[in-house]
């Protein structure tokens, strides 16, 4: 059901009965380290490319999530992933690896968001009994496509941030137990000029606050009535640029109920320049440390908006401004 200008509202409130978290060798030294279930110790993870490696970050997610869910894949009417990689192959090839049928999704780094909200939205209409959303980043992959190869050792400014190597999936169903979506917003794309892919903190912060303002402005509430809300990957520069914003709107989230996913993965000894980035930033978060506090009891209600910068290496080299967007998911226990 609609409601308000943006926001999709669940009745049946569909299930997340399982997800997982996949993690390479710098996740694996981090701050939420023990929320993966599984953590690689070489970047390559056996692979001869980093984009065959990102497809088995996603392939092993995904096929983790399955098997705590107690389902097989012939019980999943349909896949929606996307990933950061051209035309999204480390998506379309897990999913010719699962054989199950598949919806690929870009939404940059706001994917894994984007993902959950459609796949809810499939089983709450009674299109799916069973979808299965994921994300996924590699950060050399990343650096290759967006930037320059890491063999390269190009300086980089202190607004940079770091790409995930990883990959996160949930099982959303009409049935089972464990946390409910309630309700989606989906945003818009909001383009203030910026044009610097290594400052991409502030660009997406805009839209992040665009999004979170019609979602309170759609359901008629205030950010109390969360436990938690996080942003995907702004970082520390966006975080901030997020917080006066918010202030500038007269929205007050309270600084103990507030985050950003590109703040938690790592330590402060990492070497991560303002943070986390990469479609594995919110997934990661989302679906390994935040569900398992969700299950402990430790959070109730949380609003995750994933944000995406919709840039690709050709609209950087004509010049173009980076476009951006967020997708806001309520996830309640």
């Amino acid at each position: 059901m609609l409601k308000g200008k943006q926001t999709w509202v669940f009745k049946s409130k569909p299930t997340i009965i399982a997800s997982s978290a996949v993690g390479g060798p710098k996740e694996a030294k981090g701050a939420i380290a023990e929320d993966f279930d599984i953590l690689y110790s070489d970047i390559w993870l056996g692979e001869d490319s980093f984009e065959k490696a990102e497809k088995k970050l996603l392939e092993d997610a995904c096929q983790k999530a399955i098997e705590k869910s107690g389902l097989k894949e012939s019980d999943i009417q349909f896949f929606l992933s996307g990933d950061l990689i051209n035309q999204i192959v480390p998506s379309s090839f897990t999913a010719r690896t699962l054989g199950v049928p598949y919806l690929g999704i870009f939404g940059a780094c706001s994917s894994s968001m984007q993902g959950l909200a459609l796949a809810s939205m499939m089983v709450d209409t009674g299109f799916a009994n069973n979808v299965l959303a994921a994300a996924s980043s590699h950060n050399a992959a990343a650096e290759k496509q967006f930037r320059y190869p890491t063999e390269y050792g190009a300086q980089k400014p202190p607004t940079a941030q770091w790409t995930v190597t990883g990959a996160g999936a949930a099982l959303v169903s009409n049935k089972g137990e464990g946390p409910k979506v309630t309700c989606a917003t989906i945003g818009k794309v909001i383009d203030m000029g910026i044009s610097d892919p290594f400052n991409l903190g502030a660009a997406m912060a805009p839209a992040a606050v665009n999004t979170i303002k019609v979602h309170f402005e759609d359901l008629n509430i205030q950010p109390e009535y969360y436990d938690l809300i996080a942003t995907g990957d702004l970082g520390m520069v966006g975080h901030r640029i997020v917080g006066d914003l918010l202030k500038k709107e007269n929205i007050n989230i309270p600084e103990e109920i507030f985050t950003d996913c590109g703040l938690l993965i790592y330590k402060e000894d990492q070497q991560i320049f303002a943070g986390a980035s990469g479609c594995a930033s919110s997934a990661v978060v989302t679906y390994g440390h935040f569900i398992n506090k969700m299950k402990k009891g430790q959070i109730r209600k949380m609003l995750i908006v994933a944000t995406g910068a919709l840039l690709s290496p050709m609209s950087y080299q004509q010049k173009e401004s980076i476009p951006c967007i967020a997708h806001a998911v309520s996830i309640e226990m």
